[in-house]
């Protein structure tokens, strides 16, 4: 999947009821083996999050309102979900095929 295939999929408009969850992992970095990241409207505000949740006990999860926010922070080991997107494979979206999801989220 393309960056820009990826932005398309993350500017689905949530309707303050959907989700997007992926599961991903970074190549050749153990560190970010199973990690997740998506999008969903926050309960209080209705306003989409996007957000990182990089390892199982929680401690290095992040929450960001834009999507440039969140494609630019540097939570892998220093650098920014865009520059390392030629070394993200995604496993899965909302537990499903990703681009299935792809296809059912942007038709």
């Amino acid at each position: 999947m393309t960056f820009e295939l990826f932005q398309k999929l993350m500017s689905f408009d949530t309707q303050s009821r959907f989700c997007i969850e992926i599961l991903f992992s970074v190549k050749e970095n153990e560190k970010f083996d199973c990690c997740w990241m998506g999008k969903m409207p926050d309960k209080k505000t209705k306003q989409d999050v996007f957000w990182y949740g990089l390892t199982p006990d929680g401690k290095n999860a992040y929450d960001y309102q834009t999507f440039e926010d969140f494609s630019s922070a540097n939570v892998f080991d220093g650098k920014s979900l865009q520059e390392i997107w030629d070394n993200i494979v995604i496993e899965d979206i909302n537990g499903c095929d990703p681009m299935e999801m792809v296809d059912m989220y942007l038709s």
